[in-house]
């Protein structure tokens, strides 16, 4: 098997990953940049889905926001929380899903028998049913609930973004004992079987097609903090909206490890979510521009 290495220190090794994202053109109006749509949060996770639109919003011309009625009082709010993108009502969704050029389903859901959960579950099915030509990034919440077997019936494959734990619940592998290459072969072997991107989560990420397969290292413990996951999967979807999957996890992988390691410079390891999101922009911007 051909294992491909990215580190995030080395800009030489992802190089020709980056060539492939899509830029802006200077013709370009609005719209033409991506649409995005972010589906997830809960009244105890509401902070999740919002860290995947933020940094949605930096790569998109648009981002569109849902999450669940029992988050009410939270989602009323979300106006004065959320600037840069547009709240929808959970009535409109399927509208916006049709709209939208990607979909992020799952930050911030919760997993269960209540309300939240039913719907969470309920939710996703549907939308990979009867939506299955979309762009979909399935991640956290809903990666947890969903049958691994709803993945086969996408005639576009998704993005999926488990870490270890969500890996074994989804195939029923655990991996968290096997050598890297015991785990690039299996993360190889599942996205070809069921016609995803893998972007499994860990100290050294394993990203794949079925086809190729690459392992991006770097970053440090500071990706140890609640959100980290949510923001890599909403930078997944931005670059999503108009890149190629693979193209869009690998770039998203390395960007996030590398924003981890500027901001070691400057903070050590106590850096939070706020500034992931402030650095990852002028990761772009220095390897791109």
């Amino acid at each position: 098997m051909n294992i491909t290495k990215i580190q995030s220190s080395d800009l030489k090794s992802v190089k020709s990953i980056f060539s492939k994202l899509y830029i802006p053109r200077a013709d370009s109006h609005k719209g033409n940049n991506g649409k995005a749509l972010i589906i997830g949060g809960s009244a105890l996770f509401h902070s999740a889905s919002l860290w995947s639109a933020e940094i949605a919003s930096h790569f998109v011309d648009m981002v569109h926001y849902s999450s669940t009625k029992e988050n009410n009082e939270i989602f009323v709010n979300l106006k004065s929380l959320f600037h840069n993108g547009i709240v929808v009502r959970q009535e409109d969704v399927d509208a916006y899903v049709e709209e939208d050029d990607a979909i992020l389903i799952g930050p911030g859901m919760v997993r269960g028998e209540d309300k939240e959960a039913v719907y969470a579950r309920d939710l996703t099915r549907r939308l990979l049913q009867e939506y299955p030509n979309k762009k979909f990034v399935i991640d956290a919440g809903a990666l947890q609930m969903i049958d691994v077997q709803w993945l086969k019936n996408l005639t576009q494959p998704p993005i999926i973004t488990p870490h270890k734990g969500e890996f074994k619940r989804l195939f029923g592998i655990d991996i968290s004992e096997l050598s890297s290459d015991e785990i690039a072969h299996i993360v190889q072997q599942k996205a070809q079987e069921y016609s995803c991107i893998i972007l499994l989560k860990s100290i050294q990420d394993y990203i794949s097609d079925g086809k190729e397969l690459y392992v991006v290292r770097g970053g440090n413990q500071g990706l140890t903090k609640g959100g980290s996951g949510d923001i890599l999967a909403g930078l997944t979807v931005g670059l999503f909206t108009r890149s190629t999957a693979l193209v869009s996890a690998i770039s998203a992988s390395y960007s996030i490890k590398t924003a981890a390691d500027e901001l070691y410079k400057e903070k050590g390891y106590w850096y939070n979510m706020s500034d992931i999101i402030q650095a990852i922009p002028k990761v772009f911007r220095n390897r791109l521009l």
